[in-house]
């Protein structure tokens, strides 16, 4: 085929000829390329195949679910978004992923060691900071030899998990909080408990099937009283809509089998997410982070009957629905710990906070060693960073390879 450049008003026209030429080239093209024999999986595999390879930046990315193991002072997990399990047994020099043979997904969203077994490890698939990008999980993972092997537990649609929590008397019963799937409604939100270890599943608290459970703490003084936090929440790709009519804090005094909404000067209208935690300096004392116009910190010294708001800082309540998680020192029941842009802490009980932690935006999740406050393990959005004397310096996220581009 022959194009010949036209002259005046027939010049457009070229261009329609040299588009045939392209169409036509690239199509020969194709045809060429194409396999005559069909995909060969042989030249892709083995020693001389391809494979992948981490290229860098070789540094952590998001991480919301943290823990340690008390009474081993160098050993620590983290959850990661994107990148599964991972351990240190040497307080954060070296970390080594552990999941990654038995889990089919790689977002993390709450990890929790049994603290009468610490063989025992529960993992909740499914980040709960409802991002645009949010990537769901399947379920509840559960290793019963410290992270060597791991197996399906069930809880399959509940997509985002916020927390879980295991008893300390029992390493079979475990509460799940399960936020439900970001994109819309589901039956499979709430509120579980399993006691046989994950065999089977009981959802003792369900309120509808737009409002999941964002929060879940267990008061360290009766395994039998638990606070779950509740929020209606739909996440859409250009906007997330925060708050409903059953959104709120709840508690059971019978280990889950019932449950009641407190109020008692908690804010009134529109609640979004809530953040709770109960103090075990201070029996009877609960903490809690609330999205609302007239939300804030607010503190309750008689389990949860009546609320002061102590705090209304910017700092502690900005952009709630990726935030909003608060924790109370084991030992000094003034000193507070709020992760949002900067980790925030508070040693008067929550009137005044400082920035304290390492120099990194959009912290989440934070474990404090119950028998030494000193030692403790933060997530953010730069890895897991681990602090052995008490925020004042922490390791480096330097050596996780679970950064992500989005």
């Amino acid at each position: 085929m022959t194009c010949h450049q036209p002259q005046g008003r027939a010049a457009r026209k070229s261009w329609r000829c040299r588009g045939a030429v392209l169409a036509l080239g690239l199509a020969s093209l194709a045809a060429s390329a194409a396999p005559t024999s069909g995909f060969d999986a042989r030249n892709f595999g083995g020693m001389g195949g391809m494979r992948f390879r981490n290229v860098g930046p070789y540094r952590g990315g998001r991480v919301c679910a943290v823990t340690g193991v008390r009474g081993r002072p160098a050993t620590f997990y983290f959850g990661s978004t994107g990148g599964g399990v991972w351990k240190t047994d040497d307080a954060g020099t070296r970390w080594e992923p552990i999941s990654d043979r038995d889990f089919s997904t790689g977002s993390v969203g709450a990890i929790a060691v049994a603290p009468s077994d610490a063989n025992v490890i529960y993992v909740g698939t499914g980040e709960s900071q409802m991002r645009a990008n949010v990537a769901a999980g399947d379920g509840v993972y559960r290793s019963t030899d410290a992270g060597k092997s791991w197996l399906n537990v069930g809880l399959r649609e509940t997509q985002h998990i916020s927390r879980v929590v295991v008893d300390p008397r029992d390493a079979d019963t475990v509460y799940v909080a399960a936020l439900g799937h970001a994109w819309g409604p589901n039956p499979e939100r709430g509120v579980y408990r399993s006691r046989d270890g994950g065999r089977s599943w009981r959802l003792v608290l369900f309120l509808d099937d737009k409002t999941g459970a964002a929060d879940l703490a267990m008061d360290p003084h009766n395994p039998r009283v638990l606070f779950a936090a509740f929020w209606q929440a739909y996440r859409a790709p250009w906007s997330i809509e925060s708050g409903g009519p059953a959104s709120g804090l709840y508690r059971s005094t019978d280990g889950g089998d019932s449950w009641r909404k407190l109020a008692g000067g908690l804010p009134e209208g529109v609640v979004g997410r809530i953040g709770v935690a109960v103090s075990a300096a201070r029996q009877d004392r609960v903490w809690a982070i609330v999205e609302a116009v007239d939300g804030g910190l607010f503190r309750s010294d008689d389990g949860g009957e009546q609320w002061l708001r102590v705090s209304s800082a910017h700092a502690l309540r900005q952009r709630a629905w990726y935030y909003s998680w608060v924790y109370a020192d084991p030992r000094q029941p003034d000193t507070v710990y709020l992760p949002n842009v900067e980790l925030n802490k508070s040693i008067d009980g929550g009137r005044t906070f400082t920035v304290v932690g390492p120099r990194f935006s959009d912290n989440h999740d934070l474990w404090i060693d119950p028998d030494d406050p000193q030692r403790m393990i933060l997530g953010n959005d730069g890895g897991a960073r681990i602090s052995l004397n008490g925020g004042r310096t922490w390791s480096s996220e330097d050596n996780q390879p679970t950064s992500q581009i989005y």
